[in-house]
């Protein structure tokens, strides 16, 4: 990757976390104000980035266009959306997520959010660590042998609570457990007061595509009581599941009509 392409995808990182003066750009990037003002030009020239009356920089409106249609081209996402949405109202009004895994990272491509005052920090789009969510321990569970090296090995296991995993070889014993019993959890592992369950979607081969999880606050529920939301998230799964599997069969048939003389 050239280096400019790497400063200028760091600067639209430092601008997801909010607003920066150029000054404080190139210190980060570590190169020259005017350096930095020529990526920010080249990007705000592209939308990419804007500058307003204070002189701070902040995403540009043609991200909000890429994102959309990235999330256009996640097809389970709109599949998916509405059994969350009435997932999160059965539960109680508890957070859901969706996510699937991009380059060895688990993203989160869908959110319900929580109706409780307490909530957790999580945005579409955002990365999850793999060994410290439920989410990142079922998209790893059935990974084949090569994959799943290559996402150990980006992973570096930083503890984020003290109930983190840290240890590559106790997360592989997670990861049989998840295997064993289908689902997963993230118990108070990323974030302290957070309690989490997560279970696979399938496609019609069996492989897992994503992982839907119900996460939850320590004053709301407790671990136990979370784990009392299993059936209700496998429901959700396999009613996903099923509306998948008729949306691809559906493609399948269009495709064959359209190739029909």
């Amino acid at each position: 990757m050239s280096q400019s392409l790497q400063r200028a995808l760091a600067i639209l990182g430092e601008l997801g976390e909010g607003p920066k003066s150029l000054d404080e750009l190139s210190v980060t990037l570590g190169v020259h104000k005017s350096t930095a003002l020529r990526l920010l030009q080249t990007l705000e020239a592209d939308r990419f980035v804007r500058r307003d009356d204070r002189h701070q920089f902040s995403l540009g409106s043609r991200l909000f266009e890429l994102g959309t249609a990235s999330l256009q081209q996640h097809q389970i996402r709109d599949v998916a959306m509405p059994h969350l949405e009435e997932l999160g109202k059965a539960t109680g009004g508890q957070a859901v997520h969706l996510a699937m895994l991009e380059n060895a990272q688990p993203i989160y491509i869908g959110k319900v959010e929580s109706t409780h005052a307490v909530r957790m920090y999580s945005r579409i789009g955002l990365p999850a660590p793999l060994h410290a969510t439920g989410v990142g321990k079922v998209l790893a569970s059935e990974l084949p042998e090569r994959r799943l090296a290559e996402a150990l090995a980006a992973t570096d296991f930083r503890p984020f609570t003290a109930n983190t995993i840290t240890d590559p070889v106790a997360f592989g014993e997670v990861l049989q457990k998840v295997r064993d019993r289908g689902w997963a959890e993230d118990s108070s592992e990323h974030e302290s007061f957070i309690n989490c369950i997560a279970a696979p979607l399938r496609d019609a081969g069996g492989t897992i595509v994503a992982a839907v999880s119900i996460s939850v606050p320590d004053v709301t529920l407790s671990r136990d009581e979370v784990h009392a939301l299993l059936p209700q998230l496998l429901e959700a799964t396999a009613a996903i599941e099923e509306d998948w599997a008729g949306m691809s069969r559906s493609e399948r048939s269009h495709h064959r009509l359209k190739r029909t003389p």
